[in-house]
């Protein structure tokens, strides 16, 4: 597959978003482009309108139908925002001249392409003084850099094989298969979904935070992303079971609404995002009382994550194969490719590029043994519909309850640091007790009903996407790209209680940094999934 053409517009014009597609059309584009201003969508074409994100802070990635136009959208500071760009650029529509133009240079391939709109000789001179040289027109150039040879990137073979099938997995197959590879799926199971991505329903929400910090960013670009993605998965409700009914999301106390008001009054979030509402309209909302209030997020919902695998396994077509009630046991490497091997040291397949995507189950291999992966139990609980008030929407607050489908409620799920994985009496009473609490009805009894699955958990809450680490190489690490790695081996893994929203994203940032792609996250972020972080802290602590 040809790489596209990379194309940075500092300042997002449609004009030039159109023109930039006829100059290049027939050919693949990646078009990013800085968002310093709210963008009037409505002047766009249908498709980009029907993606267009609200206009809260981040990278935000959308796709043509036909797959040839890829449109990064940062809503943000311009500075900030272009100083987090994690690409490679061929050609700069330059709308304005950065204070710091290195910051512009670091971006870009030599023999990159440069058309200003306008200039005045002090930007002039800056540019030109970072290796920008320009033609008669004054406002075109070429761009030299003054690093060295650049090694063109060895395009990888794409073949490769994934552990595990549930969320994690799936997603991945679907964005490597999309990009044309060939993929074998490893699951010991007889079906994908078979673990913790086998419960009847997953929400899906974002973050919020008085700081608006790496934590809830990363959530934010992973809940808007996987929306974008769902729709063209062929939507909720369609393509897999859910619905994008909403999310009430309730204070848990006096202390705690005090913040989410001041959340509310930075103006941060438009209402199709979060809208924050007081006592008397949750209250109405909810059927029963909501002192302190709640948060309501319209697009949110919920979804069966077993459904959402299959489609997305459905989407890879014939670049899948399928290699389920295969227990993968052991990894060796040789002759450039991973053997993958079962109990006997039988071998179940062979690839360049393995994706450890199985849980806490990555830690059965010995490259991966060294990750700080936790198991943590969540037992929900499956009530009869009519058990509890009907509502057409998800509710939460300890707990959270999902509309009833076909004939079932469910409501969890407890946060456990036990291995137990029988459904207890006990775990379905807390389950109760917390969502009869919200709803302001008696606690009462029900069948024992309902799933236990394990989550894996890193001890910072956040996922791992990328290049696992390999401890086995001693050396002094000052950065993530110091941290020695395993040739050809990736983890997602660590999805915690958003499976459903951060496998598309991870899956998506993971595939491009195979491809050399740009990356549909900003670089601080990206950096914050990397499975190498805790070996870094390690050896930093160390030295």
């Amino acid at each position: 597959m040809r790489r596209a053409l990379v194309l940075l517009d500092t300042d997002f014009d449609g004009a030039r978003l159109r023109a930039a597609c006829a100059a290049h059309g027939g050919r693949r584009l990646h078009y990013i482009a800085l968002a310093p201003r709210p963008v009037d969508a409505s002047h766009l074409p249908e498709e980009w309108r029907m993606q267009w994100p609200p206009c809260v802070p981040g990278l935000h990635r959308m796709v043509s139908r036909d797959g040839l136009l890829t449109l990064d959208v940062l809503i943000g500071e311009p500075e900030a925002c272009l100083a987090q760009i994690a690409a490679r650029i061929d050609e700069v529509l330059l709308a304005w001249v950065p204070a710091a133009v290195p910051l512009l240079a670091r971006l870009l391939v030599d023999g990159a392409r440069l058309q200003a709109v306008h200039l005045d000789e002090a930007q002039r001179a800056a540019l030109q003084k970072n290796g920008f040289v320009f033609d008669e027109s004054r406002l075109r150039a070429v761009f030299y850099a003054r690093r060295g040879e650049h090694v063109a990137a060895v395009a990888p073979e794409r073949r490769a094989i994934v552990i595990g099938a549930g969320v994690a997995g799936a997603a991945a197959c679907e964005r490597l298969a999309a990009r044309g590879w060939k993929v074998t799926l490893v699951e010991r199971h007889a079906q994908p979904a078979s673990e913790a991505s086998g419960n009847l329903a997953g929400i899906f929400m974002p973050q919020l935070s008085k700081d608006d910090n790496i934590a809830t960013r990363l959530v934010r670009a992973a809940y808007l992303y996987s929306l974008r993605y769902w729709k063209d998965l062929g939507g909720i409700g369609a393509a897999f079971d859910g619905a994008q009914c909403g999310v009430l999301q309730l204070a848990r106390d006096g202390a705690h609404a005090q913040v989410q008001r001041q959340i509310a009054a930075s103006g941060l979030y438009p209402r199709q995002y979060a809208r924050w509402l007081d006592a008397p309209e949750a209250s109405a909302m909810l059927g029963a009382p909501a002192p302190d209030g709640a948060w309501w997020f319209e697009q949110g919902g919920w979804a069966r994550p077993s459904s959402v695998c299959a489609a997305m396994l459905d989407a890879c077509g014939a670049l899948l194969t399928r290699r389920f009630s295969s227990s993968a046991l052991r990894l060796e490497r040789g002759d450039e490719e991973w053997l993958v091997r079962d109990a006997d040291g039988g071998l179940i397949a062979a690839a360049p590029t393995v994706i450890l995507a199985a849980g806490t189950g990555a830690v059965d291999f010995a490259q991966a043994a060294d990750l700080p992966l936790d198991a943590v139990r969540g037992q929900v609980t499956h009530l009869a519909a009519g058990s509890l008030p009907s509502l057409p929407f998800v509710a939460c607050r300890e707990a959270y309850m999902t509309p009833a489908h076909e004939g079932v409620v469910c409501v969890g799920a407890t946060y456990d640091a036990e291995a137990d994985a029988t459904v207890r009496a006990a775990s379905q009473h807390e389950n109760i007790r917390k969502i009869a609490d919200i709803l302001d009805v008696p606690v009462f009894d029900a069948p024992l009903a309902g799933r236990t699955g394990f989550r894996c958990v890193a001890p910072d809450r956040l996922p791992l996407a990328g290049a696992l680490p390999d401890p086995g190489v001693p050396g002094r690490c000052e950065r993530l790209r110091d941290v020695p790695r395993w040739p050809g081996l990736f983890g997602l893994l660590g999805y915690a209680s958003r499976g459903l929203i951060w496998a598309p994203l991870a899956a998506e940032l993971l595939a491009c940094q195979l491809e050399g792609e740009p990356l549909p996250l900003e670089r601080q972020l990206a950096e914050a999934l990397d499975p190498a972080r805790f070996l870094l802290r390690e050896r930093r602590r160390a030295s």
